[in-house]
């Protein structure tokens, strides 16, 4: 089975085809910096995070470009209300986003183009489409006139009059039609500028997109794309100006994800419901937040609550779980089903379909609720081998329990990362069961106290729980259940399962972890 994507243009999947054979090249719309990245944008970044991982995967050499939008009104009037310059807010926000899409192990583009760093190339794609006839000056304003491309209206397919009566457009007597947009705008006092044939002034917001992705791209590229919410009129004034300047196809293949509800609502300053990624890194680990995403078809909108995160973090908790036992069994020779010794281990037949079912769910328009489906199989497989691997096991399981941990990595990797950074992070720490070397009761109960007094501080500021003391909380523990102090025992492992600590005693000693995800409910 063969990549097949579903192209917005033409409102169906398509079997993916590059320009140039082994080599894709892809532009995503960026951010306007003026403010913290939300969920959504986190959302539109992982959906070609994981476009742009697969098709490494399947072989493809990519470039990715994905813009920032550095001037621009909301940015202007964002800087006036904080009292700082343009150039300072952007350099902040920029910095900002870029920590947030790596604090979810995102990677960054190929480029990173900024528009006040593309003037010239916009001014000359303007002065083109003037040329042609295609765009009109107004007072130093210059439009483009809709109506001058023959098929304005193909990627939203809704006609010239649909398009006027349902759009909001900026009420101007000087266009020569409601729908005409601005390619250049007159300078105004107080607001940056840079000279041009039509007078000092600044780029509109549409056609810095042009003009950057055809820069680093070409003038006809492989894949576009963005959010649902730019396919009008964003993206559809794009191919207008685009392909009347040129004269070619600009993009071949649309792309669009959807939005990110809060509570079924869609998240917008107006409601108030706005959730960075900041605060939400607070309250759920990267690879949970992404699992939460990609349980979700990349173009269907998805709803966000505090079950689903609790939801999300269990899932983590399952892979995490599965990960670390499995790291005691390393690939030592990759076996396949057909070359093993008599009677192979049926987990090597499982690892095969799990990468099968992995690679057509993600050939079928990037389905990675299905592609999750396939690892999350994969993992209880890894399970049922465990057990059977409890005493001696031999050699091909010991090898097939290997492999299978390498293949639920490489898998997890092309999600956007699923799992970088897991075993780390969520490594259970073991304790034996006698008491820790070195620690009296008396320092041990000191010590105690005072992790204690640092943890709730800490909870309670809403900052992250320090490991470090969260350990000393569990030697203690440990040495009660030594002396057969149960009550003591229970009390603690139920407050730090209050504040999101999961302890865990075995037949080899006592482990804990963080949950994925806590969200710390109201006592009823």
């Amino acid at each position: 089975m063969a990549l097949a994507i579903y192209n917005t243009l033409r409102q169906k999947k398509e079997a993916f085809e590059p320009l140039v054979p082994g080599e894709v090249r892809m532009y995503a719309c960026g951010p306007t910096v003026y403010d913290r990245a939300h969920i959504g944008h986190a959302r539109a970044a992982l959906t070609f995070d994981v476009i742009w991982r697969y098709l490494e995967f399947q072989g493809y050499k990519v470039r990715y470009v994905r813009n920032y939008t550095d001037v621009d009104d909301k940015i202007i009037q964002r800087a006036a209300e904080l009292g700082q310059s343009r150039e300072s807010l952007v350099e902040e926000q920029i910095e900002a986003y870029r920590q947030d899409m790596g604090a979810l192990g995102l990677r960054t583009p190929t480029e990173e183009p900024r528009a006040t760093q593309h003037i010239r190339e916009m001014i000359e794609l303007i002065h083109a489409l003037m040329v042609k006839g295609v765009a009109y000056a107004v007072d130093g304003d210059v439009y483009f006139e809709v109506r001058r491309s023959p098929d304005y209206g193909k990627l939203s397919h809704r006609g010239l009059d649909e398009l006027r009566v349902g759009a909001r457009v900026e009420v101007d007597p000087r266009k020569r039609d409601p729908l005409d947009f601005a390619l250049w705008k007159a300078s105004r006092p107080g607001e940056p500028a840079w000279e041009s044939p039509w007078g000092p002034g600044r780029p509109g917001w549409h056609i810095e997109c042009s003009a950057m992705s055809m820069k680093y791209l070409g003038e006809t590229f492989d894949i576009h794309g963005g959010g649902a919410d730019l396919i009008f009129p964003h993206h559809e004034n794009e191919i207008a100006q685009s392909e009347c300047a040129t004269g070619k196809p600009f993009a071949r293949y649309w792309i669009h994800n959807g939005f990110v509800n809060i509570r079924a609502e869609k998240m917008s300053k107006s409601l108030g419901n706005i959730l960075t990624v900041r605060e939400l890194l607070g309250r759920i680990s990267p690879c949970a937040f992404k699992l939460f995403l990609l349980g979700t078809h990349y173009r269907a909108p998805v709803d966000f609550s505090e079950d689903a995160l609790i939801s999300a973090g269990a899932a983590e908790d399952r892979f995490r779980n599965v990960l670390d036992e499995v790291q005691r069994f390393p690939d030592t020779g990759s076996p396949k089903a057909d070359d093993s010794p008599i009677d192979p281990p049926p987990l090597l037949y499982q690892i095969h379909e799990a990468e099968k079912e992995f690679t057509d769910a993600m050939d079928d328009d990037l389905n990675t609720p299905r592609a999750l489906a396939a690892l999350f199989n994969l993992a209880r497989d890894i399970n049922i081998a465990l057990r059977e691997a409890d005493d001696v096991p031999e050699q091909s399981l010991v090898n097939a329990l290997g492999l299978a941990g390498k293949t639920l990595r490489r898998l997890g990797s092309v999600l956007g990362g699923l799992f970088e950074g897991v075993a780390v992070r969520g490594k259970w720490v073991s304790f034996t069961r006698s008491s820790p070397v070195g620690w009296t009761t008396e320092v041990l109960q000191k010590e105690y106290l005072e992790a204690r007094d640092a943890i709730e501080s800490t909870a309670a500021s809403g900052r992250p729980l320090p490991e470090d003391k969260i350990r000393i909380i569990v030697k203690y523990r440990a040495q009660c259940r030594d002396k057969k102090d149960w009550a003591t025992a229970d009390a603690i492992r139920a407050w730090l399962a209050d504040l999101g600590v999961v302890v865990d005693d075995t037949g080899d000693g006592i482990r804990w972890h963080m949950k994925a995800a806590h969200v710390k409910t109201q006592r009823p």
